[in-house]
């Protein structure tokens, strides 16, 4: 018995050993690049999203979508009737993803005015010229609840399935309760249908028919690896733990049985160690946290040495982190931007592998990451 548990602590340290990374320990590109500033006064800006080669639309917490050329930095502001935006706190109108022709959105849902209870909703529309017309809620998580934080929200599209990321609004163990949505990530078709082939048809049958996996605190990341088909994705730990994951159907992330690495803000730990078998383990876990924000793994011509990287964005830190991935492995990190334009809350690329960029923040910026 003594060496078995010997041997389950020996395992887990061992992945705490390998999985845990300290940013501080990073050093700074010596890759040369341009920053450009494309566009500017946005307003705490969310989401962005490329419409084609030139065009951009980007979310501002508040309430408001623009269209911006990023060739010469003009700015339209885009009309939409989107309900109930709760622009509070860490709400408001927050992820957008452009489809062929439709835009979906992510945003806090005022379900309930005189209680100020509120959901992650996710929604969609139809993109003519300047307007969003025929919006349609596809998706309202369950149950409402009162509070401002935790909304996850990043979005990604894969073989005509949306995969969405629901924030756990701060309640901590509902996210290993999968009769309810906060804490999860969903999986449903484009029209808001449920696939017949969601966990909860099959295996998990207690689970709700949205519902592809469990034990997630805050994910605002989401990216399809162009490489392995994998979608990867970030999440906020607590007082350290901001990691990053594979989604995977039928899955748990342990959350808030364990806490990857981090512990209560008042310093009281959580769960018996960093990680446990029983869940599914990230790729990588920050300790301190880095406030991570979202990620793209990196293609294209522009910088043909970071192809297969995966690109994580930065709030907290204020940094542009480069994971250097050989053989769907780590081997390398390295810093691309400190503290030079703010809190970095996304990342997307256009069609050459330029990097383009907005910041969390008032009076913010577009920027742009070329040679």
């Amino acid at each position: 018995m003594l060496l078995l548990v010997l041997f389950i602590l020996s395992f887990k340290q061992l992945n705490s050993k390998n999985i845990i990374s300290n940013y501080n320990d990073y050093p700074l590109t010596k890759s040369n690049f341009t920053l450009t500033k494309i566009t500017e006064n946005l307003n705490y800006p969310w989401g962005i999203t490329f419409v084609n080669d030139y065009e951009v639309l980007i979310t501002e917490k508040e309430g408001r979508i623009h269209k911006v050329n990023v060739i010469d930095g003009s700015k339209v502001e885009i009309t939409h009737n989107i309900p109930n935006i709760l622009a509070s706190q860490q709400g408001g109108l927050l992820d957008i993803l452009y489809h062929k022709g439709f835009v979906f959105v992510t945003y806090s849902y005022v379900y309930d005015y005189k209680t100020n209870k509120s959901c992650t909703a996710i929604g969609r529309g139809k993109l003519i010229k300047n307007k969003i017309e025929n919006f349609e809620n596809l998706f309202v998580s369950q149950p409402p609840i009162e509070s401002g934080k935790h909304f996850g929200s990043r979005l990604v599209i894969v073989d005509n399935f949306l995969f969405a990321g629901i924030g756990e609004r701060g309640k901590g163990m509902i996210a290993q309760d999968p009769t309810k949505h906060p804490g999860s990530f969903i999986r449903i078709s484009l029209d808001g249908k449920v696939p017949s082939d969601n966990p909860g048809f099959e295996s998990k049958t207690n689970w709700l028919p949205e519902i592809f996996s469990i034990g997630v605190r805050n994910p605002q990341g989401m990216t399809l690896s162009p490489f392995t088909g994998d979608i990867y994705f970030s999440q906020h730990g607590p007082r350290g733990g901001d990691n990053i994951g594979i989604v995977k159907k039928s899955a748990n992330f342990g959350w808030k049985e364990i806490a990857w690495g981090g512990k209560e803000y008042y310093g009281k730990k959580i769960g018996i160690a960093a990680f446990d078998n029983k869940y599914e383990l990230p790729v990588k876990s920050w300790v301190p946290s880095i406030g991570v924000g979202n990620i793209v793994f990196y293609q294209g011509k522009t910088f043909p040495e970071w192809v297969g990287d995966l690109f994580v964005t930065s709030t907290k830190s204020k940094m542009l982190i480069r994971l250097d991935f050989e053989k769907n492995k780590i081997v390398n990190e390295e810093i691309i931007i400190k503290e030079k334009i703010g809190r970095i809350r996304d990342v997307e690329l256009n069609g050459k592998g330029e990097i383009f960029l907005i910041t969390d923040e008032a009076n913010s910026f577009l920027w742009k990451l070329s040679k």
